[in-house]
């Protein structure tokens, strides 16, 4: 019971990593405002919860909706403890000398101005809060591989979770004054329907699709099995107790080995790059020697 007496808020709460962070957060004592625009997943599950989950609809691109959220959190008990910044989608899948300012502005929106505005409504909340005496209060925010790297998403989308990370390490900055914790996480191929949730296909072709990017996923990194939403979770949990409380303006990475390298790295079946050159230098050497 970690969070016992705490005050926690999730965004993209609904379904995946949002869903399996409010199940973690409010099984080890927290109380959990639960956002997400889905109001039929969100209200199902408080109504699981035997009134430890409270539902509210926030749409994250909209600042009121998220400032009307740790509002309503913050007046449950007198602040906020935990935050979970965490909702976001693909974004526009076009690449840049394709994309139209708006499909960027609506990315951007969605994926990192959501999360400053998370962050600059939650702050005034987590101030004084008895949890911010020993680095308890946290934020943590959703980053990903795709933050690190080129190759892992559209564009749009890892310049956007690129600066969620940055975000993170500045608010951290801005914040310790007052004893508020900031970190991410960078999650890589997680099983959710993240992937699959712009596809403009019936719901049995997603579901045919969520199989596929599973089966992908398990034979994409060392760890031989797709990431689930737990495998998060069980991260902002750790980020968001005392268990941490050294750590600020930093991130996990949660990829199951994905980042290390490519694939012949830690596949010995898989050609090397230079394999092919290390053959011609043997061969040349025994030609060499006969």
């Amino acid at each position: 019971m970690r969070f016992a007496g705490k005050i926690a808020v999730v965004t993209g709460a609904a379904s995946g990593i949002g869903k399996a962070a409010v199940l973690k957060l409010a099984g080890e004592g927290a109380h959990v405002f639960a956002a997400d625009i889905d109001e039929a997943g969100g209200r199902a599950l408080a109504e699981q919860s035997n009134g430890k989950i409270d539902f509210i609809r926030c749409d994250v691109t909209k600042p009121s909706d998220i400032e009307a959220l740790m509002n309503a959190a913050a007046a449950k008990a007198g602040g906020i403890d935990i935050v979970f910044n965490n909702a976001a989608a693909g974004g526009d899948r076009a690449p840049i000398d394709e994309i139209t300012p708006e499909g960027w502005d609506r990315t951007m929106d969605l994926v990192l101005k959501s999360v400053a505005m998370g962050i600059r409504y939650a702050a005034p909340h987590m101030k004084g809060r008895p949890s911010t005496k020993n680095g308890g209060a946290s934020i943590v925010n959703t980053a990903s591989v795709a933050a690190l790297g080129a190759g892992y998403s559209p564009i749009a989308y890892a310049v956007a979770k690129a600066g969620v990370l940055h975000l993170s390490k500045v608010a951290a900055t801005d914040l310790a004054q007052y004893g508020i914790r900031v970190n991410a996480i960078c999650p890589g191929f997680i099983n959710t329907n993240i992937f699959t949730a712009s596809l403009e296909v019936p719901g049995e072709l997603k579901t045919q699709a969520n199989e596929v990017i599973a089966q992908m996923s398990a034979n994409a990194q060392p760890v031989a099995r797709g990431g689930q939403p737990d495998d998060i979770a069980n991260a902002v949990a750790y980020l968001a107790s005392e268990e941490s409380s050294f750590m600020t303006g930093t991130h996990l990475l949660v990829d199951g080995g994905l980042t290390i390298g490519q694939r012949h790295a830690w596949d010995k079946e898989t050609p090397g790059m230079f394999d092919a050159l290390l053959a011609m230098e043997e061969a040349a050497k025994a030609g060499a020697s006969a």
